[in-house]
């Protein structure tokens, strides 16, 4: 749905009110009741274009901080919260090492460096966050299934109605404390799909400074990428 010139994503649910998202790619996508009409929907949406414009004005301002990676001598790439530099080695061991501060790539290995960064932050986000999940599941009273670190485009994690959680591998170049944040979002996600009040209530119950978290997301997310 077109909306002051805006491309808006509807997605209707089961629930009261409307809210306005703006996705990681700059995307803008709305979550409605499913009772309302286009026309209702429209209208609600042209109410709110003063929140979306400055919505995206923000997100525009926070992905200033983007940066484009390239994979030689002395780059950088975030760890756990940290920046740490790749080095270019003569050894070839077909992954990438990461010892004493340093990232390590086999010069053969360089022209497939972003996938086997990837498999770097795959294998050691399902070594951080299965400990975590372990840890606060049973706080809140809930039973995950599936536990999976994979691709999720623009979110950060998910939670299916089966209860199936999911991680983006991108996750793994946050701090562990804002990791602790996502996993507690996403297990609160197993009683309340949504982010009413009764929602945040779960996660505050848990991390009462869930704030300092998302500030850092919202403020260092657009750089977790390669």
């Amino acid at each position: 749905m077109n909306v002051s010139g805006i491309d808006i994503a509807i997605q209707k649910s089961e629930r009261k009110t409307v809210s306005i998202f703006i996705e990681r790619d700059g995307s803008v996508s709305a979550r409605v009741p499913a009772k309302l009409n286009d026309d209702e929907i429209k209208d609600i949406l042209e109410a709110k274009e003063y929140q979306i414009f400055k919505n995206l004005a923000e997100w525009t301002q926070l992905n200033e901080n983007a940066v484009e990676r390239e994979y030689v001598n002395g780059q950088s790439f975030l760890y756990l919260g940290r920046n740490y530099r790749l080095k270019i080695v003569k050894e070839s061991s077909g992954i990438v090492r990461f010892f004493r501060n340093t990232f390590y790539l086999g010069e053969k290995d360089q022209p497939k460096a972003k996938e086997l960064f990837i498999q770097f932050y795959k294998e050691k986000l399902n070594s951080k966050i299965h400990p975590i999940i372990e840890r606060y599941k049973d706080q809140l009273g809930v039973a995950p299934q599936q536990i999976k670190v994979m691709e999720l485009q623009n979110r950060w994690a998910s939670c299916t109605p089966s209860g199936n959680v999911n991680f983006h591998w991108k996750c793994a170049m946050a701090p562990i404390d804002v990791l602790h944040y996502m996993v507690v979002h996403e297990l609160a996600h197993l009683i309340h799909n949504n982010h009413t009040q009764a929602f945040w209530n779960e996660v505050d119950k848990i991390l009462p400074n869930y704030d300092e978290q998302i500030n850092w997301l919202k403020i260092n997310g657009s750089g977790m990428d390669l």
